[in-house]
């Protein structure tokens, strides 16, 4: 994790995107290799953030579909 990142809960995930685009052009630029290090670093954590959101996503859709809630499947009426 990198010192200076924090908390990220308060971005979006459109947020979180945008900054992982525009590190991305940043390590393509740099020729200092400590910089390039510390964008590394940086990207990871958006990365992990973007990851764990996810996955957080995807626990709660399983739990809802258990507990008898269907989703999309209300939806959909085949006859």
């Amino acid at each position: 994790m990198h010192p200076g990142v924090g908390n990220l809960t308060h971005l979006t995930e459109n947020e979180l995107e945008e900054k992982i685009l525009q590190l991305n052009r940043y390590y393509f630029t740099a020729s200092n290799d400590q910089v390039r290090q510390q964008i590394i670093l940086l990207l990871d954590d958006y990365k992990l953030e973007m990851e764990n959101r996810r996955i957080e996503a995807k626990k709660r859709q399983q739990e809802n579909s258990e507990n008898g809630e269907s989703g999309l499947d209300d939806l959909i009426n085949i006859s």
